[in-house]
């Protein structure tokens, strides 16, 4: 167990007039250099050193990360308000799933730098990944917090009634204001494709001044569909890089792949899986039907736009077959459950022995990443408006925004005509 990050610093949470001080110092020339330079390669993972415009924020976020989750809090961070939001609610969930509060404060606090992820969303959110890339942050809008807290009750409901459900796990929501500043708001979950080494290719990228050597970012809450990487010239990890964001829909589906021999890492899109297979063999039926709770559960919550997220690479030789730790993988399947009967109205499965468990799934021949992500996105009047625009803009054609029950039919048919 990782041993608890020491107390926030000075130079951790600076005050708010020298975070001004820096972001004048800096928004002349490094600034200016940092969003110009090259701009293909935007689509990255970066550490985020003294020099980054985003260094302030992530400061405030680990050093209010380290306070909110002490139980003593003798020095606490000033210069800045940090607020915990259904904390009691999140603390369980963590607990629920093994996770020991120094581990997280250990990867969350003062001590290694987040990582920054940048995507080709629209979305103006800004992406962060603790440094072993275990957990991703992300700063919402108001209302996706709201819905998210209304939500929330339901949400734990679910995952105590199907704990292996593929719904992304969401480990904390929080405010942030420096000074009398805007009120800013960050969601923490873990990571669908954690540990990120065992399916990302690893060959070196030279992308731009300042970049560090350090695995790939995942794509978590469905928001970000391509990005280039640096990855440390040594590593001998398997190659193999299969990732995909699936809808169930065909407009704006479809990623160019990368050239051959190209460095890009892209997370390709539904179009892109056309004549491929999820072979999971006995797995399927199981993987059915937990697409179905799920999907049936986001539409009570009359959520849509959701993703799949998907990433496989070949089981490596120790991986395939039960092996010694059977026993070990059967108790803790069905830890919690009163019965079999239970077990199986629960839609268990037996869980492999590996980080992450929950969202892996093994078939005979290839380890499957897989995850529903982006549970946010209410089926409101603006949703309406858009779906009215896109059946006229694209007549014929299948697109994101529709009714939630439509939305959660067509990705199951998608995934059963996908899987055998």
């Amino acid at each position: 167990m990782a041993a608890p990050s020491p107390g926030p610093r000075e130079i951790l949470a600076p005050s708010p007039e020298a975070g001004r001080r820096a972001a004048a110092s800096s928004s002349g020339h490094r600034g200016l250099l940092w969003r110009l330079r090259d701009k293909q390669c935007r689509l990255g993972l970066f550490e985020i050193g003294p020099g980054h415009e985003l260094h302030q924020l992530m400061c405030l976020m680990q050093a209010g990360l380290w306070a909110a989750t002490q139980v003593s809090r003798d020095h606490p961070p000033a210069g800045f308000e940090l607020g915990t939001l259904a904390g009691p609610a999140f603390a369980r969930l963590r607990h629920s799933l093994g996770l020991a509060e120094e581990d997280y404060q250990a990867a969350l606090g003062p001590g290694r730098p987040y990582l920054q992820f940048l995507s080709t969303s629209k979305s103006k959110a800004s992406f962060f990944l603790s440094h072993d890339q275990r957990f991703f942050l992300k700063t919402l809008r108001s209302r996706e917090v709201q819905a998210l807290l209304a939500h929330l009750p339901r949400y734990v409901h679910h995952l105590q009634r199907h704990p292996h459900s593929l719904l992304a796990r969401l480990l904390g929501v929080h405010s942030l204001r420096v000074a009398r500043g805007k009120k800013k708001y960050f969601i923490v979950m873990q990571s669908v494709f954690y540990p990120a080494s065992r399916i990302s290719e690893r060959a070196p990228h030279r992308c731009s001044p300042g970049a560090v050597d350090l695995p790939q970012a995942l794509v978590v809450l469905g928001v970000v569909w391509a990005h280039s990487v640096r990855y440390p010239k040594d590593d001998k990890m398997p190659r193999g890089r299969h990732r995909y964001d699936i809808k169930g829909c065909e407009v704006s589906r479809w990623v160019e792949p990368a050239p051959e021999g190209s460095l890009l890492v892209l997370v390709l899109k539904d179009l892109n899986f056309q004549g491929k297979t999820i072979n999971l063999g006995p797995q399927r039926s199981w993987f059915l039907r937990q697409m179905e709770l799920d999907t049936a559960f986001l539409r009570e919550l009359n959520v849509l736009d959701y993703s799949l997220l998907m990433a496989f690479q070949r089981l490596h030789e120790d991986e395939r077959g039960p092996g010694s730790s059977l026993i070990f993988r059967t108790a803790r399947s069905i830890r919690g459950a009163q019965s079999t009967e239970e077990s199986g109205a629960q839609n268990r499965r037996l869980l492999p022995d590996a980080p992450n468990a929950l969202h892996i799934v093994d078939g005979p021949e290839h380890r499957y990443f897989l995850g529903l992500v982006d549970l946010t996105t209410v089926y409101g009047l603006r949703k309406r408006l858009e779906q009215l625009w896109k059946t006229l803009r694209y007549p014929g054609r299948t697109f994101s925004t529709v009714s939630p029950a439509c939305y959660a039919r067509r990705l199951c048919q998608w995934v059963e005509a996908h899987t055998e």
